[in-house]
Protein backbone atom coordinates (compact mmCIF):
# COMPACT_ATOMS: atom_id res chain seq x y z
CA UNK A 1 0.00 0.00 0.00
CA UNK A 2 1.45 3.39 -1.03
CA UNK A 3 1.85 6.44 1.20
CA UNK A 4 -1.16 8.19 -0.38
CA UNK A 5 -3.37 5.17 0.27
CA UNK A 6 -2.24 5.00 3.89
CA UNK A 7 -2.76 8.68 4.74
CA UNK A 8 -6.12 8.97 2.98
CA UNK A 9 -7.42 5.80 4.63
CA UNK A 10 -6.27 6.94 8.07
CA UNK A 11 -7.87 10.34 7.52
CA UNK A 12 -11.22 8.99 6.34
CA UNK A 13 -11.26 6.45 9.20
CA UNK A 14 -12.05 9.25 11.65
CA UNK A 15 -15.75 9.08 12.50
CA UNK A 16 -16.31 12.84 12.25
CA UNK A 17 -14.83 13.03 8.73
CA UNK A 18 -16.50 9.77 7.66
CA UNK A 19 -19.91 11.02 8.81
CA UNK A 20 -19.32 14.41 7.17
CA UNK A 21 -18.70 12.77 3.79
CA UNK A 22 -21.95 10.80 3.93
CA UNK A 23 -23.97 13.70 5.33
CA UNK A 24 -22.81 15.66 2.29
CA UNK A 25 -23.70 12.81 -0.08
CA UNK A 26 -27.06 11.76 1.35
CA UNK A 27 -28.38 14.75 3.29
CA UNK A 28 -26.91 17.73 1.40
CA UNK A 29 -24.65 18.60 4.34
CA UNK A 30 -27.28 18.35 7.06
CA UNK A 31 -25.87 16.67 10.17
CA UNK A 32 -28.03 13.56 10.27
CA UNK A 33 -25.46 10.78 10.65
CA UNK A 34 -24.03 10.93 14.18
CA UNK A 35 -20.27 10.17 14.25
CA UNK A 36 -20.71 8.64 17.71
CA UNK A 37 -23.00 5.98 16.24
CA UNK A 38 -20.54 4.77 13.61
CA UNK A 39 -18.96 1.40 14.20
CA UNK A 40 -16.12 0.15 12.00
CA UNK A 41 -16.43 -3.43 10.78
CA UNK A 42 -14.16 -5.80 8.89
CA UNK A 43 -14.00 -4.53 5.27
CA UNK A 44 -12.79 -7.88 3.93
CA UNK A 45 -15.33 -9.65 1.75
CA UNK A 46 -15.02 -13.25 0.63
CA UNK A 47 -17.62 -14.99 -1.49
CA UNK A 48 -17.48 -18.77 -1.40
CA UNK A 49 -19.63 -20.80 -3.81
CA UNK A 50 -21.08 -23.87 -2.18
CA UNK A 51 -23.21 -26.78 -3.36
CA UNK A 52 -26.77 -26.85 -2.11
CA UNK A 53 -26.71 -30.63 -1.97
CA UNK A 54 -25.09 -30.55 1.44
CA UNK A 55 -27.81 -28.56 3.06
CA UNK A 56 -30.48 -30.25 0.99
CA UNK A 57 -29.53 -33.50 2.74
CA UNK A 58 -30.40 -31.81 6.04
CA UNK A 59 -34.06 -31.37 5.10
CA UNK A 60 -36.56 -31.71 7.88
CA UNK A 61 -38.38 -34.99 8.45
CA UNK A 62 -41.30 -35.64 6.12
CA UNK A 63 -39.78 -33.58 3.28
CA UNK A 64 -38.83 -35.21 0.01
CA UNK A 65 -35.10 -35.69 0.41
CA UNK A 66 -34.73 -36.15 -3.32
CA UNK A 67 -35.76 -32.52 -3.74
CA UNK A 68 -32.35 -30.87 -3.90
CA UNK A 69 -31.26 -27.45 -4.96
CA UNK A 70 -29.89 -27.05 -8.45
CA UNK A 71 -26.83 -24.93 -9.10
CA UNK A 72 -24.80 -22.85 -6.69
CA UNK A 73 -25.33 -20.11 -4.12
CA UNK A 74 -22.85 -17.66 -2.69
CA UNK A 75 -21.88 -17.68 0.94
CA UNK A 76 -19.92 -14.75 2.31
CA UNK A 77 -17.30 -15.63 4.89
CA UNK A 78 -14.18 -14.20 6.53
CA UNK A 79 -10.74 -15.55 5.77
CA UNK A 80 -7.20 -14.20 5.91
CA UNK A 81 -5.98 -15.84 2.72
CA UNK A 82 -6.66 -14.32 -0.68
CA UNK A 83 -7.65 -17.60 -2.30
CA UNK A 84 -8.82 -20.65 -0.39
CA UNK A 85 -9.51 -24.10 -1.75
CA UNK A 86 -12.39 -25.93 -0.16
CA UNK A 87 -13.50 -29.46 -0.84
CA UNK A 88 -17.21 -30.25 -1.24
CA UNK A 89 -18.94 -33.49 -0.45
CA UNK A 90 -18.16 -34.82 -3.90
CA UNK A 91 -14.48 -33.89 -3.53
CA UNK A 92 -14.87 -30.88 -5.82
CA UNK A 93 -12.70 -27.82 -5.18
CA UNK A 94 -14.08 -24.32 -5.32
CA UNK A 95 -12.33 -20.94 -5.22
CA UNK A 96 -13.02 -18.26 -2.65
CA UNK A 97 -13.20 -14.78 -4.13
CA UNK A 98 -11.83 -12.08 -1.81
CA UNK A 99 -12.06 -8.31 -2.07
CA UNK A 100 -10.81 -5.59 0.28
CA UNK A 101 -12.74 -2.38 0.76
CA UNK A 102 -10.92 0.66 2.12
CA UNK A 103 -13.40 1.34 4.91
CA UNK A 104 -16.75 -0.10 5.99
CA UNK A 105 -18.84 1.12 8.92
CA UNK A 106 -22.22 0.30 10.40
CA UNK A 107 -24.53 3.06 11.58
CA UNK A 108 -28.03 3.51 12.96
CA UNK A 109 -29.62 6.59 11.38
CA UNK A 110 -32.59 8.18 13.12
CA UNK A 111 -34.57 10.83 11.27
CA UNK A 112 -38.21 11.90 11.33
CA UNK A 113 -39.19 9.04 13.65
CA UNK A 114 -37.61 6.56 11.25
CA UNK A 115 -34.72 4.28 12.14
CA UNK A 116 -32.46 2.86 9.44
CA UNK A 117 -29.67 0.33 9.87
CA UNK A 118 -27.13 0.98 7.12
CA UNK A 119 -23.66 -0.12 6.04
CA UNK A 120 -21.49 2.67 4.64
CA UNK A 121 -18.33 2.02 2.63
CA UNK A 122 -15.66 4.41 1.35
CA UNK A 123 -13.21 3.87 -1.49
CA UNK A 124 -10.32 6.36 -1.68
CA UNK A 125 -8.90 6.97 -5.17
CA UNK A 126 -5.83 9.12 -5.86
CA UNK A 127 -6.05 8.11 -9.53
CA UNK A 128 -9.07 7.54 -11.74
CA UNK A 129 -10.21 3.91 -11.77
CA UNK A 130 -11.86 3.26 -15.13
CA UNK A 131 -13.67 0.13 -13.95
CA UNK A 132 -14.98 1.63 -10.69
CA UNK A 133 -18.66 0.76 -11.34
CA UNK A 134 -17.78 -2.94 -11.63
CA UNK A 135 -15.44 -2.79 -8.64
CA UNK A 136 -18.04 -1.21 -6.38
CA UNK A 137 -20.77 -3.51 -7.65
CA UNK A 138 -18.65 -6.49 -6.59
CA UNK A 139 -18.04 -5.01 -3.12
CA UNK A 140 -21.74 -4.36 -2.56
CA UNK A 141 -22.86 -7.70 -3.95
CA UNK A 142 -20.40 -9.56 -1.72
CA UNK A 143 -21.63 -7.63 1.30
CA UNK A 144 -25.24 -8.52 0.51
CA UNK A 145 -24.13 -12.12 0.05
CA UNK A 146 -22.53 -12.05 3.48
CA UNK A 147 -25.71 -10.73 5.06
CA UNK A 148 -27.85 -13.44 3.47
CA UNK A 149 -25.37 -16.14 4.47
CA UNK A 150 -25.13 -14.88 8.05
CA UNK A 151 -28.91 -14.80 8.40
CA UNK A 152 -29.22 -18.31 6.95
CA UNK A 153 -26.46 -19.61 9.22
CA UNK A 154 -28.26 -18.17 12.23
CA UNK A 155 -31.50 -19.92 11.28
CA UNK A 156 -29.73 -23.23 10.79
CA UNK A 157 -28.06 -22.99 14.17
CA UNK A 158 -31.51 -22.52 15.69
CA UNK A 159 -33.43 -25.23 13.85
CA UNK A 160 -36.69 -24.20 15.48
CA UNK A 161 -36.69 -21.05 13.35
CA UNK A 162 -36.96 -23.22 10.23
CA UNK A 163 -39.67 -25.44 11.60
CA UNK A 164 -42.88 -25.20 9.59
CA UNK A 165 -41.30 -23.11 6.84
CA UNK A 166 -41.94 -23.81 3.18
CA UNK A 167 -39.42 -25.62 1.03
CA UNK A 168 -37.97 -22.45 -0.53
CA UNK A 169 -37.34 -20.88 2.88
CA UNK A 170 -35.89 -24.10 4.27
CA UNK A 171 -33.48 -24.66 1.39
CA UNK A 172 -32.25 -21.08 1.18
CA UNK A 173 -32.25 -20.45 4.93
CA UNK A 174 -33.62 -16.99 4.16
CA UNK A 175 -37.21 -16.48 5.33
CA UNK A 176 -40.00 -14.31 3.96
CA UNK A 177 -39.76 -11.96 6.92
CA UNK A 178 -35.96 -11.62 6.76
CA UNK A 179 -34.40 -8.37 5.56
CA UNK A 180 -30.93 -7.21 4.62
CA UNK A 181 -29.37 -3.82 5.36
CA UNK A 182 -28.68 -1.24 2.64
CA UNK A 183 -25.07 -0.79 1.56
CA UNK A 184 -23.94 2.61 0.26
CA UNK A 185 -20.46 2.97 -1.21
CA UNK A 186 -18.89 6.39 -1.72
CA UNK A 187 -15.82 7.02 -3.90
CA UNK A 188 -13.64 9.96 -2.89
CA UNK A 189 -11.25 11.16 -5.57
CA UNK A 190 -8.14 12.65 -3.96
CA UNK A 191 -6.84 14.19 -7.18
CA UNK A 192 -6.81 17.69 -8.71
CA UNK A 193 -7.61 16.52 -12.23
CA UNK A 194 -11.27 15.99 -13.08
CA UNK A 195 -12.53 12.41 -12.86
CA UNK A 196 -13.00 11.31 -16.45
CA UNK A 197 -13.90 7.67 -15.79
CA UNK A 198 -17.34 6.08 -16.16
CA UNK A 199 -19.89 6.70 -13.42
CA UNK A 200 -22.15 3.80 -14.30
CA UNK A 201 -22.09 0.26 -15.65
CA UNK A 202 -23.89 1.32 -18.85
CA UNK A 203 -21.13 3.85 -19.61
CA UNK A 204 -18.61 1.01 -19.62
CA UNK A 205 -20.50 -0.93 -22.29
CA UNK A 206 -19.95 -0.57 -26.02
CA UNK A 207 -23.61 -0.93 -26.96
CA UNK A 208 -25.88 2.13 -26.93
CA UNK A 209 -29.01 0.18 -27.73
CA UNK A 210 -31.34 1.60 -25.07
CA UNK A 211 -33.94 -1.09 -25.67
CA UNK A 212 -31.31 -3.72 -24.88
CA UNK A 213 -29.79 -1.74 -21.99
CA UNK A 214 -33.20 -1.42 -20.36
CA UNK A 215 -32.77 -5.10 -19.41
CA UNK A 216 -29.26 -4.54 -18.00
CA UNK A 217 -29.11 -3.29 -14.42
CA UNK A 218 -27.19 -0.01 -14.39
CA UNK A 219 -24.99 0.16 -11.31
CA UNK A 220 -23.97 3.77 -10.58
CA UNK A 221 -21.16 5.03 -8.38
CA UNK A 222 -21.41 7.90 -5.90
CA UNK A 223 -18.42 10.22 -6.29
CA UNK A 224 -16.88 13.23 -4.56
CA UNK A 225 -14.61 14.84 -7.14
CA UNK A 226 -12.76 18.04 -6.02
CA UNK A 227 -12.42 19.49 -9.52
CA UNK A 228 -16.20 19.50 -10.03
CA UNK A 229 -17.27 20.92 -6.68
CA UNK A 230 -18.44 24.52 -6.43
CA UNK A 231 -17.79 26.88 -3.50
CA UNK A 232 -21.38 26.33 -2.42
CA UNK A 233 -20.87 22.57 -2.35
CA UNK A 234 -17.56 22.86 -0.47
CA UNK A 235 -19.31 24.89 2.21
CA UNK A 236 -21.63 21.96 2.91
CA UNK A 237 -18.78 20.08 4.59
CA UNK A 238 -18.57 20.77 8.31
CA UNK A 239 -15.16 19.22 9.06
CA UNK A 240 -11.67 19.52 7.56
CA UNK A 241 -13.08 17.76 4.49
CA UNK A 242 -13.75 21.27 3.20
CA UNK A 243 -10.09 22.26 3.51
CA UNK A 244 -8.75 18.97 2.15
CA UNK A 245 -11.07 18.84 -0.88
CA UNK A 246 -10.79 22.59 -1.50
CA UNK A 247 -7.00 22.56 -1.24
CA UNK A 248 -6.78 19.73 -3.77
CA UNK A 249 -9.20 21.57 -6.07
CA UNK A 250 -7.13 24.78 -6.08
CA UNK A 251 -3.68 23.21 -5.62
CA UNK A 252 -2.52 24.26 -9.10
CA UNK A 253 -3.56 27.90 -8.75
CA UNK A 254 -1.72 29.81 -6.01
CA UNK A 255 -3.97 32.89 -6.07
CA UNK A 256 -7.23 30.93 -5.90
CA UNK A 257 -5.79 28.67 -3.22
CA UNK A 258 -4.87 31.59 -0.97
CA UNK A 259 -8.25 33.21 -1.59
CA UNK A 260 -9.94 29.96 -0.60
CA UNK A 261 -7.87 29.56 2.57
CA UNK A 262 -8.30 33.20 3.62
CA UNK A 263 -12.08 32.84 3.53
CA UNK A 264 -11.91 29.58 5.50
CA UNK A 265 -14.06 29.47 8.61
CA UNK A 266 -11.74 26.90 10.24
CA UNK A 267 -8.55 28.60 11.42
CA UNK A 268 -6.80 25.27 11.87
CA UNK A 269 -7.14 21.62 10.86
CA UNK A 270 -5.95 18.32 12.32
CA UNK A 271 -2.63 16.78 11.37
CA UNK A 272 -4.22 13.79 9.60
CA UNK A 273 -5.81 16.26 7.18
CA UNK A 274 -2.48 18.07 6.74
CA UNK A 275 -0.78 14.77 5.91
CA UNK A 276 -3.32 14.15 3.14
CA UNK A 277 -2.78 17.63 1.69
CA UNK A 278 1.01 17.31 1.90
CA UNK A 279 1.08 13.85 0.31
CA UNK A 280 -1.47 14.43 -2.45
CA UNK A 281 -0.37 17.91 -3.54
CA UNK A 282 3.37 17.63 -2.72
CA UNK A 283 3.15 20.80 -0.63
CA UNK A 284 6.23 21.04 1.64
CA UNK A 285 4.23 21.68 4.81
CA UNK A 286 5.99 20.77 8.03
CA UNK A 287 3.99 18.11 9.86
CA UNK A 288 4.64 18.10 13.57
CA UNK A 289 4.14 14.93 15.58
CA UNK A 290 3.84 17.03 18.74
CA UNK A 291 1.10 19.43 17.60
CA UNK A 292 -2.45 18.25 16.90
CA UNK A 293 -3.47 21.04 14.52
CA UNK A 294 -2.01 23.59 12.11
CA UNK A 295 -3.26 26.93 10.78
CA UNK A 296 -3.26 26.22 7.05
CA UNK A 297 -3.58 29.75 5.66
CA UNK A 298 -0.63 31.05 7.69
CA UNK A 299 1.43 27.94 6.85
CA UNK A 300 0.88 28.41 3.11
CA UNK A 301 1.49 32.17 3.23
CA UNK A 302 4.77 31.50 5.06
CA UNK A 303 5.75 28.95 2.41
CA UNK A 304 4.96 31.41 -0.40
CA UNK A 305 6.82 34.25 1.34
CA UNK A 306 9.83 32.00 1.87
CA UNK A 307 9.74 30.91 -1.78
CA UNK A 308 9.49 34.49 -3.02
CA UNK A 309 12.34 35.62 -0.75
CA UNK A 310 14.48 32.74 -2.00
CA UNK A 311 13.62 33.71 -5.58
CA UNK A 312 14.64 37.33 -4.99
CA UNK A 313 17.94 36.25 -3.43
CA UNK A 314 18.67 33.92 -6.32
CA UNK A 315 17.76 36.69 -8.75
CA UNK A 316 20.18 39.10 -7.07
CA UNK A 317 22.96 36.52 -7.26
CA UNK A 318 22.19 35.90 -10.94
CA UNK A 319 22.08 39.67 -11.53
CA UNK A 320 25.50 40.18 -9.98
CA UNK A 321 26.93 37.31 -11.97
CA UNK A 322 25.37 38.65 -15.17
CA UNK A 323 26.79 42.11 -14.47
CA UNK A 324 30.26 40.69 -13.99
CA UNK A 325 29.99 38.68 -17.22
CA UNK A 326 28.83 41.72 -19.16
CA UNK A 327 31.73 43.81 -17.86
CA UNK A 328 34.23 41.13 -18.80
CA UNK A 329 32.67 40.76 -22.26
CA UNK A 330 32.80 44.53 -22.84
CA UNK A 331 36.48 44.68 -21.96
CA UNK A 332 37.37 41.71 -24.19
CA UNK A 333 35.48 43.14 -27.17
CA UNK A 334 37.14 46.55 -26.86
CA UNK A 335 40.64 45.03 -26.63
CA UNK A 336 40.01 42.66 -29.55
CA UNK A 337 38.71 45.49 -31.71
CA UNK A 338 41.73 47.63 -30.89
CA UNK A 339 43.87 44.71 -32.01
CA UNK A 340 41.85 44.50 -35.29
CA UNK A 341 40.36 41.04 -34.56
CA UNK A 342 37.59 39.97 -36.91
CA UNK A 343 34.04 39.57 -35.61
CA UNK A 344 34.26 35.82 -36.01
CA UNK A 345 37.44 35.67 -33.90
CA UNK A 346 35.94 37.90 -31.22
CA UNK A 347 32.81 35.74 -30.97
CA UNK A 348 34.93 32.62 -30.69
CA UNK A 349 37.06 34.12 -27.88
CA UNK A 350 33.95 35.28 -26.01
CA UNK A 351 32.51 31.75 -26.14
CA UNK A 352 35.78 30.18 -24.96
CA UNK A 353 36.65 32.63 -22.18
CA UNK A 354 33.17 33.22 -20.77
CA UNK A 355 31.74 29.77 -21.48
CA UNK A 356 28.67 31.22 -23.22
CA UNK A 357 26.68 30.33 -26.34
CA UNK A 358 27.27 31.81 -29.80
CA UNK A 359 23.94 33.62 -29.51
CA UNK A 360 24.91 35.24 -26.20
CA UNK A 361 28.32 36.20 -27.59
CA UNK A 362 26.58 37.84 -30.56
CA UNK A 363 24.30 39.85 -28.24
CA UNK A 364 27.32 41.13 -26.29
CA UNK A 365 29.06 42.09 -29.53
CA UNK A 366 25.99 44.07 -30.65
CA UNK A 367 25.95 45.90 -27.33
CA UNK A 368 29.67 46.74 -27.05
CA UNK A 369 31.23 46.44 -30.55
CA UNK A 370 31.97 49.86 -32.04
CA UNK A 371 33.43 48.83 -35.37
CA UNK A 372 34.80 45.85 -37.21
CA UNK A 373 38.23 46.07 -38.72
Amino acid sequence: MGTADIVTKEYMRGNAVFADAFNYLIYNGKKVIDPAKLKEIDPTEIALPFDDEEKAGKEKDGEDKNRKAQGTEWSSVKNESVRKKTAGRAGKKTDAVQRYRDLLKFVVIKQDERTSYVLLGIENQTDVHYAMPVRNAIYDALQYGRQVADIAAGHRRNKKELSGKNNGEYLSGFLKEDHIRPVITLVIHFGAEEWDGPLSLHEMMSTRDMELLSFVENYRIHLIDPAKLTEEQLNKFSTSMREVIGYIKYSKNKDKLLEFLRTDTHRSIEMNAVRVIKTITNTPIEVSEEEEEIEMCKAIEDLIAESEARGRAEGEVRGRAEGETRGEAKGMIEICLDMSFSKEDILKKLQEKLNISLQQAGEYFEMYGKHIV
